[in-house]
């Protein structure tokens, strides 16, 4: 069996969780910045801090959990990617480590006000 690290999750399930974690994001108490929050609330402020650096280009799903585990933000993820949550936490160790590294300033400030509709759209071109 495969541990969770060596999973891993094809461009099409990256795009479709990608876009399930942006509408995720405009109902999430925060957004972006409640998601950042969640990380550094659970002992993952470092992590937080290389993601958005681009120093750790990915994550892993035990990483995403740890975070987020609590939140139901996983969860709602895969609702709207139509994803079980276990495929949702393996490509969102690829994702969220993308979106803080583009959309952050070292996990310090939320994306501009213009909402996550642009952001949904810059990053789907990068696994389109």
């Amino acid at each position: 069996m495969a541990s969770q690290q060596g999973q891993s999750t094809n461009p099409g399930t990256n795009a479709n969780v990608a876009s399930g974690m942006m509408q995720a994001l405009e109902q999430h108490p925060g957004g972006l910045s409640g998601v950042i929050d969640s990380f550094r609330n659970n002992s993952m402020a470092d992590h937080v801090q290389n993601w958005s650096n681009g120093q750790e280009p990915t994550a892993t799903p035990g990483q995403i959990e740890q975070g987020l585990g609590n939140t139901g933000f996983i969860e709602n993820v895969a609702a709207k990617a139509g994803v079980s949550p276990e495929i949702a936490k393996v490509a969102m160790a690829t994702v969220l480590p993308m979106v803080l590294a583009h959309f952050t300033n070292g996990g310090q400030q939320s994306p501009p006000q213009s909402g996550y509709g642009g952001m949904a759209s810059q990053l789907l071109s990068k696994f389109l």
